[in-house]
C-alpha cells in the first residue's frame, strides 16, 4: 500500500545469459514488462551490432506484410481479429515464415501484373469498341444532313484519325488543333456515357470519342502530335462500314473472354486475400515480437569467450522473483546452463516507475504530464484523484449538467470493453465520471440545476409574518412597489432559520443575489485555496524524512508552513470568525476582512471606518506578521550558512582520514576518496546563495500569487452559473412562454436547440475550461509546493507496449 503513495524501489540488475537461450529468455522478459534494457555499446554503429542481420530480415518480411496488408485493405476485406496472442517464434521457424511471406507476394505481385495488362487490354478493346460505334453514327449523320459535302470529301475520307481523350481535355484540345491546324481539319466529337477503369490507379475516367477529318501530310503529322502532346489515344478505323461492323462483332467477342478471364483473376486474388486476411495480425505480431527480441540483444555486450550475452536492466525489486521465474522458463527451451541474475550497486538515479491500473492511469498521466517524478519522491496521483475532480466541480457546479457528464462517464465505464479499440477516447473516462459525481455534489450545495434552485426543504424565509408585523402601515401597494422590503431579513420574523443543505432557493429571485454569491464563492475560493497549499507544504515533510534531510525540515519546511500559516492561514480563521460572529441582524456593521488584512500586513491601526474584529486584535496581528517576517531570513540566510558550514565540517574529515588512508590505501577506496574530494570541492557558495534566494522570493511571493490565482474558483463557477442562466431566459423561457395552440410543436425545436447549446457550451467547452484550471491549480500552486518532478520514465521492455500502438488504433 505504501508504494501508491511513492515511485517503486529500483535495482540495477546484471544478466548473464547463454546463447542459446538468450533469445528465449529476452522472450519471456517481453512478455513479463517489468525490466528496461541498458544499451552497453553506445558507441558501436547500428549497423556493426551482432544481430543486425536478424533485424534486416525482420524489417524485409514486414515490409511484404505491410504490402499484403495494402492489398487487403485495397479489396476491402476485413481483418480477423481473435484477440489471440501467439507466442514469439523460434530463431529456426524464420526461414519457414520468409518463405511463407515471399511466396505470398510473388503470388499478389503475379496477380497484379496480369490483372494490370488484362485490364488495360480491356480497356483498349473497350475504348475500339465506343469508337466504331461512334465513327458509324458520326458518318451516318454527316451523310444525312451534309449529303453534297460528303461526296465532295470522299476523296479524302482516308485522311483521318479516330481515338478517345479525357473529357476535362476536350476544350484545350479543340482550340488548340483550330489554332495549329489554322481551321483547316474538320473534328467531332461524342462523350462515352459510362466511365472507364484506369488501369494503373484504379480510378474511374470519364472519357469521349473524336474523329478528325485533314487533308494531306503535313497536316496529319500535326494532328498526331497534338493527339500525342494530350494523352489521347489512337486506334484504326475502317473506312467502310462493312469492315467497321465485321471489326466491331470481333472486338465484342473478344471482350467477353477478356471480361470472363478478369472475373476468374479477380476471383482467385480474392481466395488469396480472404486466406491472408484471417493470420494477418498474428503474423504482424510475431514479426514484431521477433524484431524487438533482436533488437533488444543488440544492446547486450558478448563475452570473450562468444558464449554469455551480459545485460543490465532497471528493474522493481518487488518483481525480482517473477523476473528470475521468467528466466528458468528461458533457459528450459534452449540451455542446460541457468541464466543468473545479479544485483548491482550503482551510484546513478533509477528511473521512477509508478504501478497504475486503469483507474490511476489518467490521473497519474496528469501528473506526468508536468514532469516525471524524481525518483522515490512523494507522487501527487493518489491526492489528485480526490482533489482535482473537486476544485473542477467547484467551478463547473450546476446538478443537471454534472449528472449529464455522470451519465455519458458512466456509459463509457459500462461499455468499455466493447469499445476498447478507442482506448485513447477511453483514457479519461473515470476522470470525467468523478468530476461528474463531485460537479452534482457542489450543484447540490449552490442549490443549482439548469440555472435553477431546488426547493427541497423548503425556504427559511416568509413573507407572511413580515406582513402581520408591519402593522403601522398594512398597505399591500408598498410591499408590491418596493422590492427591497419584501424579505428583509433584518426583520425579526422573517427569517425562519438556515436552509438544512445548500443556498436557500429564495436567493435566485433576490435582486442581491450575484452580491451574496460573489461574496460567498470568493472567501470559499480563498478557504480551498490556502488549505490545499498548505497540505502540498506538509507533504514535502515526507520528502524530507524518506531522504534524510533534517536541515531541509528545520530551515525549509518550518519556516514555510508558519510563514503560510501566519498570514494565508490567520485570513481564512478571519473568515471562519466572521461568519460565526455576525448574523443577518448585524452584518451590516461587519468590517471588511480585505482591509483588515492589508493593514495587518502594513502594520496601519489607525483607519477609523474599520474596527477590529475581536479584543486584542492588533496585538496577535502584529506577533503573526513578526513571525512570518522572522521565517524569510531562516530560509533565506540561515539555511544557506548551515549549508556552507557542513561542507567545511565535511572538507575536514576527508582531510583527516587522508593521512590515516593514505599508508592503506586500495585502489576501490583511493576511487572513492577521490569521489567524495571531487564532490565537496564542486561546492560554491555564491551558487547555493543565489539558489536559496530564488526559492525563498519565489516561495514568498508565490503564496500571495497563488491564493489569488485560487479566485479563479469563483470566477469560473459565476461565469458558469451565469452562461446557464443566460442560456436558460434566452432560449428555454421563450418556449415556456408561448400559450399558442402551436406552442407545442415550437417547444419541441427551442428545447432541441436548448440541449445541443447546453451539450456544446455548458458540458464541452466551459468543462474543458474548469479542467484547464484545475490543471492549473494542480501543476503550478499545488505540485510546486513539494514535487520536483526531475526524473525519467521507467520504459520496460514489453510486447504489449509495442503491439498496443498499431493494433489499438
Amino acid at each position: 500500500m505504501g508504494e501508491l503513495f511513492r515511485s517503486e524501489e529500483m535495482t540495477l540488475a546484471q544478466l548473464f545469459l547463454q546463447s542459446e537461450a538468450a533469445y528465449c529468455c529476452v522472450s519471456e522478459l517481453g512478455e513479463l514488462g517489468m525490466v528496461q534494457f541498458r544499451d552497453l555499446n553506445p558507441d558501436v554503429n547500428v549497423f556493426q551490432r551482432k544481430f543486425v542481420n536478424e533485424v534486416r530480415r525482420c524489417e524485409e518480411m514486414d515490409r511484404k506484410l505491410r504490402f499484403v496488408e495494402k492489398e487487403i485493405k485495397k479489396a476491402n476485406i476485413p481483418t480477423v481479429d481473435t484477440g489471440e496472442n501467439p507466442e514469439v517464434p523460434f530463431p529456426r521457424d524464420m526461414i519457414d515464415l520468409e518463405a511463407t511471406f515471399e511466396k505470398l507476394e510473388n503470388e499478389l505481385k503475379e496477380i497484379n501484373t496480369n490483372q494490370e495488362a488484362l485490364k488495360k487490354n480491356f480497356l483498349e478493346l473497350t475504348e475500339l469498341k465506343h469508337i466504331l460505334r461512334r465513327t458509324q453514327q458520326f458518318f451516318d449523320e454527316f451523310s444525312l444532313e451534309h449529303n453534297e459535302l460528303l461526296q465532295y470529301c470522299r476523296c479524302f475520307l482516308s485522311l483521318f484519325v479516330a481515338g478517345v481523350i479525357s473529357r476535362e481535355r476536350i476544350p484545350t484540345f479543340e482550340r488548340m488543333l483550330w489554332r495549329v491546324c489554322r481551321g483547316n481539319v474538320f473534328l467531332r466529337k461524342a462523350e462515352i456515357e459510362d466511365p472507364l477503369e484506369d488501369p494503373t490507379t484504379g480510378d474511374q475516367v470519364h472519357k469521349s470519342v473524336f474523329i478528325i477529318f485533314f487533308q494531306g501530310d503535313q497536316l496529319k503529322n500535326r494532328v498526331k502530335k497534338i493527339c500525342e502532346g494530350f494523352r489521347a489515344s489512337l486506334y484504326p478505323c475502317p473506312e467502310t462500314p462493312q469492315e467497321r461492323k465485321e471489326m466491331l462483332a470481333g472486338v465484342n467477342s473478344r471482350i467477353d473472354d477478356l471480361q470472363m478471364v478478369l472475373n476468374q483473376t479477380e476471383d482467385h486474388r480474392q481466395r488469396v486475400l480472404q486466406a491472408a486476411s484471417k493470420t494477418m495480425r498474428v503474423w504482424f505480431i510475431k514479426v514484431r515480437k521477433m524484431k524487438a527480441i533482436y533488437h533488444t540483444l543488440n544492446l547486450c555486450n558478448i563475452d570473450v569467450t562468444q558464449k554469455c550475452l551480459i545485460a543490465e536492466v532497471w528493474c522493481p525489486v518487488s518483481d525480482l522473483d517473477s523476473i528470475q521465474f521468467a528466466l528458468r522458463r528461458g533457459t528450459r527451451s534452449g540451455s542446460t546452463v541457468p541464466s543468473i541474475l545479479n544485483r548491482m550497486q550503482t551510484k546513478q538515479t533509477p528511473p521512477t516507475f509508478n504501478k497504475t491500473n486503469k483507474f490511476t492511469s489518467g490521473f497519474q498521466n496528469i501528473v506526468d504530464a508536468y514532469g516525471i517524478g524524481s525518483y522515490r519522491e512523494i507522487n501527487p496521483a493518489p491526492y489528485t484523484i480526490i482533489t482535482f475532480p473537486f476544485l473542477f466541480a467547484v467551478m463547473f457546479g450546476d446538478m443537471g449538467h454534472g449528472l449529464l457528464m455522470t451519465c455519458g462517464a458512466l456509459y463509457l465505464v459500462i461499455r468499455e470493453s466493447r469499445l476498447l479499440m478507442f482506448n485513447m477516447v477511453f483514457a479519461g473516462r473515470y476522470i470525467i465520471l468523478l468530476m461528474g459525481i463531485f460537479s452534482v455534489y457542489t450543484g447540490i450545495i449552490y442549490n443549482d440545476c439548469f440555472s435553477k434552485s431546488l426547493n427541497m426543504f423548503g425556504s427559511g424565509w416568509s413573507v407572511r409574518v413580515y406582513i402581520y408585523c408591519s402593522y403601522v402601515h398594512p398597505r399591500f401597494e408598498t410591499l408590491d412597489g418596493n422590492a427591497v422590503l419584501q424579505l428583509d431579513p433584518a426583520i425579526p420574523g422573517v427569517f425562519n432559520g438556515p436552509y438544512p443543505l445548500g443556498i436557500d432557493p429564495i436567493w435566485n429571485v433576490a435582486t442581491n443575489k450575484l452580491t451574496f454569491l460573489n461574496s460567498f464563492k470568493m472567501k470559499m475560493s480563498v478557504i480551498l485555496g490556502v488549505i490545499h497549499m498548505l497540505f502540498g507544504v506538509s507533504l514535502s515533510l515526507f520528502n524530507h524524512l524518506y531522504f534524510k534531510k533534517p536541515l531541509n525540515i528545520f530551515l525549509g519546511f518550518i519556516p514555510e508552513i508558519v510563514f503560510m500559516a501566519s498570514l494565508f492561514g490567520y485570513l481564512v480563521l478571519l473568515v471562519f470568525y466572521k461568519w460565526t460572529s455576525y448574523n443577518a441582524y448585524s452584518s451590516k456593521d461587519a468590517p471588511s476582512l480585505l482591509i483588515h488584512f492589508i493593514n495587518m500586513c502594513l502594520f496601519n491601526y489607525n483607519d477609523p471606518t474599520n474596527k477590529a474584529l475581536y479584543p486584542g486584535q492588533m496585538g496577535i496581528q502584529i506577533l503573526l506578521v513578526l513571525i512570518a517576517l522572522a521565517c524569510v531570513p531562516c530560509m533565506l540566510i540561515v539555511k544557506t550558512m548551515m549549508l556552507h558550514r557542513q561542507n567545511l565540517w565535511k572538507k575536514h574529515l576527508v582531510c583527516d582520514s587522508h593521512n590515516y588512508l593514505q599508508s592503506y590505501i586500495t585502489n576501490a577506496a583511493l576511487y572513492q576518496y577521490n569521489h567524495v574530494h571531487f564532490v565537496l570541492s564542486q561546492f560554491n557558495f555564491g551558487d547555493v546563495a543565489v539558489h536559496q534566494a530564488i526559492h525563498t522570493i519565489e516561495y514568498c511571493l508565490g503564496c500571495i500569487s497563488n491564493t489569488a490565482s485560487y479566485l479563479r474558483l469563483w470566477a469560473l463557477s459565476l461565469a458558469h452559473a451565469q452562461l446557464s442562466e443566460v442560456l436558460w431566459s434566452m432560449v428555454m423561457h421563450l418556449g415556456l412562454s408561448s400559450r399558442s395552440g402551436g406552442g407545442f410543436f415550437g417547444l419541441s425545436i427551442i428545447f432541441s436547440a436548448f440541449a445541443g447549446l447546453t451539450v456544446a457550451i455548458l458540458l464541452i467547452m466551459e468543462g474543458l475550461s474548469a479542467f484547464l484550471h484545475a490543471l492549473r491549480l494542480h501543476w503550478v500552486e499545488f505540485q510546486n509546493k513539494f514535487y520536483a518532478g526531475q526524473g525519467f520514465k521507467f520504459i520496460p521492455f514489453s510486447f504489449e507496449s509495442i503491439l498496443e500502438g498499431r493494433f489499438d488504433e
